[in-house]
C-alpha cells in the first residue's frame, strides 16, 4: 500500500489575554497520495469541534475565523472527531504534515489534557521548515503560508483562517515541492519536547528570535 501525506490545518479560539485558554474548533485536511503516477489531492476532510473550557466563542473568534457558535453547538467534541480524523487517514503508513509547528504543539496538547490517544499522530513534518531549508531562509525567519504560496506561484484559494482551505492551499505547496522534500519519520513519546517558539508576524515572515522567552510573554493566539 502507497504512503499518504496527510496536510491538516487546525483552527483555534482566539485568545488575548494572558491566562485565556486557546481551544480546537476545526480539523481540516487534505490527503495527498499518487494515482497512476501523478501526485496529487485525493480526499478532503473538515470538521468542527465543540469546545468544552470555553463553550462560548467570542467575537474575536468569529471575526478571525467565521465559524459561528452554531457550527460549534452542532459539533463533536475533540474525542469523537479525533477518532473520525484518525479513521479517515485509514491503515497504511501515512506521514502528518503542517504549516509551522503550533498545530502539533496544539493538538498533542490537548489531546493529553483530554486523555485521547496519541499514539497515531507520527512521521510528524513542519513543511514551513523544510521549505526553509530548501531555500535557504535564515533560521529565525519562517515564512508565512501566503507568502510561501506566493513565492511558488500558487493561487490562494478559498478563505484564510479555515481549516480546509489552509490544508489545500498547504497541500499544494507540498506537491509543488515534494521531489526536493525529505519526509522524516519519527512517533511521539511521552518525552518529547514540542518546539515552543513565541511567533511574531510580520507581512511576510514569521519572527522566531525570542524562544526562550516564550513562558514570560504572552502570545495573542495560536498562529495557524
Amino acid at each position: 500500500m502507497q504512503s499518504s501525506y496527510i496536510v491538516y490545518d487546525l483552527e483555534m479560539t482566539v485568545r488575548r489575554k494572558k491566562g485565556q485558554i486557546a481551544e480546537i474548533i476545526e480539523i481540516g485536511a487534505a490527503k495527498v497520495q499518487a494515482v497512476e503516477g501523478v501526485l496529487g489531492i485525493v480526499d478532503t476532510y473538515q470538521a468542527f469541534v465543540k469546545p468544552v473550557v470555553v463553550p462560548q466563542l467570542t467575537a474575536d473568534t468569529t471575526s478571525f475565523t467565521g465559524i459561528t457558535q452554531d457550527d460549534v453547538n452542532e459539533a463533536g467534541t475533540l474525542a469523537g472527531v479525533v477518532r473520525g480524523f484518525a479513521d479517515w487517514i485509514g491503515p497504511g503508513e501515512y506521514y502528518l504534515c503542517a504549516w509551522g509547528p503550533d498545530d502539533q504543539r496544539q493538538l498533542v496538547q490537548e489531546c493529553r489534557q483530554h486523555r485521547i490517544p496519541t499514539d497515531w499522530i507520527v512521521n510528524h513534518n513542519n513543511l514551513q521548515k523544510m521549505l526553509s531549508k530548501i531555500f535557504k531562509l535564515e533560521k529565525h525567519q519562517q515564512m508565512g503560508l501566503k507568502p510561501a504560496l506566493e513565492m511558488l506561484e500558487i493561487p490562494f484559494s478559498g478563505s484564510h483562517h479555515r481549516a480546509l482551505d489552509d490544508a489545500l492551499n498547504t497541500a499544494q505547496i507540498l506537491v509543488k515541492l515534494f521531489d526536493r522534500l525529505q519526509f522524516k519519520i519519527n512517533k511521539l513519546s511521552e518525552e518529547t519536547k514540542l518546539e515552543t517558539e513565541v511567533v511574531y508576524k510580520t507581512d511576510h515572515f514569521e519572527n522566531l528570535p525570542f524562544a526562550g522567552l516564550a513562558g514570560l510573554i504572552p502570545d495573542d493566539r495560536t498562529s495557524t
